[in-house]
């Protein structure tokens, strides 16, 4: 008969995310999970199967909270484009060690690229999620007249991606929480009418 787990395996995966987050995945030695989980090898493989399974969980469930987190602000707004700024301006940190974590998600990218076919479904999943809700409500601040009524909601919306990707990769690399606050404003204002 099986022992019954003596663990609590969420808080063990939450503890393998900060790892990971922190580390990265080639950088972090199993010995560095077990010390961080706060369990042994045997229930580390029987929970979760090894290291590449544990990161693929690690990373869907910082996927799943971090999205939340941008929908969450992205809906805060008291307009539209105010709630796409709160988004911007809300992917920055001001303590300087958790801004220098950057974005796991951007990390697994840099990381890994297109070669692990299970992570690239895992970053496609929650990227269109932030796609359509981004779409969502570029649609709602262009027909208030917050935004320039020629623009390509789809453009803007990949563009807004694609700065949030770069602001964290800013971030990990040790940028200033200023510089980023600005670069984050700068992006959204571009998405205004140009006045004459």
């Amino acid at each position: 008969m099986a022992r019954p787990r003596e663990f609590d395996a969420d808080l063990a995966l939450k503890r393998a995310m900060s790892v990971f987050w922190a580390k990265g995945y080639a950088a972090t030695s199993t010995d560095d999970l077990l010390k961080a989980m706060k369990i042994g090898r045997q229930s580390m493989y029987d929970a979760f199967g090894g290291k590449p399974r544990l990161y693929r969980e690690a990373l869907e469930r910082y996927q799943q909270e971090s999205v939340a987190g941008h929908l969450q602000r992205l809906r805060s707004g008291s307009s539209p484009l105010a709630g796409i700024e709160a988004l911007m301006v809300g992917l920055i940190p001001a303590d300087d060690d958790e801004r220098r974590l950057g974005c796991m998600g951007v990390g697994s990218v840099a990381e890994f690229g297109t070669t692990d076919a299970c992570l690239v479904e895992l970053r496609a999943r929650s990227g269109a999620v932030l796609f359509e809700a981004l779409a969502e409500r570029l649609r709602a601040a262009q027909s208030v007249g917050e935004l320039n009524p020629a623009l390509d909601i789809s453009l803007a919306a990949r563009f807004l991606q694609t700065t949030m990707q770069g602001l964290q990769l800013a971030a990990r690399s040790g940028a200033d929480f200023a510089s980023l606050k600005d670069l984050a404003v700068f992006a959204v204002a571009r998405l205004r009418p140009k006045q004459d």
